[in-house]
């Protein structure tokens, strides 16, 4: 019986790299013009289909991505897309989870929502009436 466990774990850095600077909507033109003078789009497209990167490069693009270099060099698709799936075949469909208890009883709560706009709507009422005795005596 084979699992995903049994295979060498791959993680391509330079795919990782892009998946990151897309979620953080940084171009790679972006990235470039952060990384220095010597540094262009194409560069950056050649440094993202590399499946290691030098670790002080890869240290430099997580301080401008702003992630930590383990997150670059660990994320494994793979795993990530098993731990989503897991979870949800393992939801049932609640969002809070089967065994969730509420403590309070929401209507009760609506209630006295209810109750406290009733007091600010009449004490508004009242700040209006006054407010109209007063335009009255100038």
């Amino acid at each position: 019986m084979s699992t995903t466990t049994d295979r060498p774990n791959k993680v391509h850095e330079g795919r990782n790299v892009k998946r990151f600077r897309e979620m953080m909507g940084i171009k790679q033109e972006g990235l470039a013009a952060s990384l220095g003078e010597e540094w262009s789009q194409k560069k950056i497209s050649v440094l993202e289909s590399k499946e290691k990167i030098e670790d002080a490069l890869l240290a430099e693009i997580a301080k401008i991505l702003n992630v930590p270099e383990e997150a670059i060099r660990n994320f494994d698709e793979e795993t990530a897309i098993n731990n989503i799936q897991y979870n949800y075949d393992n939801s049932h469909g609640h969002l809070i989870g089967p065994n969730y208890n509420c403590s309070f009883n929401p209507l009760d709560k609506l209630m006295e929502t209810v109750d406290e706009l009733k007091k600010l709507h009449a004490e508004k009422e009242a700040l209006y009436e006054r407010l109209l005795k007063a335009q009255e005596n100038k």
